[in-house]
């Protein structure tokens, strides 16, 4: 592959996509999304991802594709078939989109996937692995693994290199939905009934994986591999809100409640999913990634949790 690539990017506007604007070199980044917007790239095109959208216009010249546009997953799904809409962007889209990209000569396509193609949770000591047998449990999930399957028959059937990487929750400066809430919690430094929560998450840094996106785009032997990717330094709930408050010079303040009575009193306020969120296990082991790629995480969760506060 050259050693400058022309590279298209989808999603730029997502939290993902954005952080990879911001790192890849503009005069060799195009930009496909459903609105116009302005960055550091050469060229934008506006096309939807959808299993019907000609991208021919798009795709010429085009060396390696980064795909991370999704119909993301959402906690307050009002669709009354949302696995169909899923579908419609993340399985069908995408596919639409790589067959033609095949067609028109590009040589690898990086696909954004999600760590929901594994499941929900590991149990203790059992961390998911990239040859794990696909377990998806919602729409969201099911939609992402359906595409990965699709796109390695397109790479058997054309040639086309594809990698897969499943993230599991992404933060870093500007993050939302739940790990903001966290954030605001550690700065109100009120006393919390996490204290008894000992279970063991992974995440990952939008810096790191930023950082195995960019691996991926020339390595050789990232061709057609799945690849899990963390902090590779998996936390407690209660651990995580420690280095919170660490980040921003306060000590937590837990009080031990017991997880059973935590899970009752969010069930009775319909916030029982967020509760297994806050004490289940889901741990990745990334060391195929690492030992693969000569990849290695390129900030802790320390110091990425820390740039968090700085940059708010």
């Amino acid at each position: 592959m050259n050693s400058n690539p022309e590279i298209l990017l989808t999603g730029a506007s997502g939290f993902v996509g954005n952080a990879l604007v911001g790192a890849l070199a503009p005069e060799y980044l195009s930009v496909l999304g459903r609105r116009k917007m302005k960055g550091p790239f050469k060229a934008f095109f506006e096309a939807d991802i959808a299993g019907n959208t000609d991208y021919s216009s798009v795709l010429k010249g085009i060396d390696v594709i980064i795909h991370s546009a999704a119909r993301v997953h959402v906690m307050d799904e009002k669709s009354s078939d949302p696995l169909a809409e899923f579908r419609e962007v993340n399985t069908a889209g995408t596919l639409n989109f790589a067959q033609q990209a095949a067609d028109s000569g590009v040589k690898r396509f990086i696909f954004i996937s999600s760590i929901k193609v594994n499941g929900e949770s590991t149990f203790p000591g059992k961390p998911f692995r990239c040859d794990d047998k696909p377990m998806p449990e919602d729409a969201y999930g099911i939609s992402k693994a359906e595409a990965e399957a699709g796109l390695q028959q397109i790479a058997l059937k054309t040639g086309m290199e594809v990698v897969i990487i499943r993230p599991p929750l992404v933060y870093g400066p500007g993050v939302k939905a739940n790990f903001a809430a966290m954030m605001t919690l550690a700065k109100k430094n009120l006393p919390l009934p996490l204290g008894a929560i000992h279970n063991k998450r992974s995440l990952v840094a939008i810096d790191n994986l930023v950082s195995l996106v960019i691996t991926c785009i020339r390595h050789p032997k990232a061709a057609n591999q799945i690849f899990l990717v963390s902090d590779d330094h998996a936390l407690s709930t209660t651990e995580l809100i420690e280095t919170m408050f660490s980040a921003i010079g306060k000590k937590a303040m837990f009080v031990p409640v017991p997880v059973k009575l935590l899970h009752f009193f969010a069930n009775l306020i319909g916030k029982g999913s967020v509760m297994e969120r806050l004490y289940g296990n889901l741990e990745v082991d990334i060391e195929f990634t690492k030992n693969t790629l000569s990849w290695r995480p390129v900030v802790s969760v320390q110091d990425a949790i820390k740039k968090c506060f700085v940059k708010e």
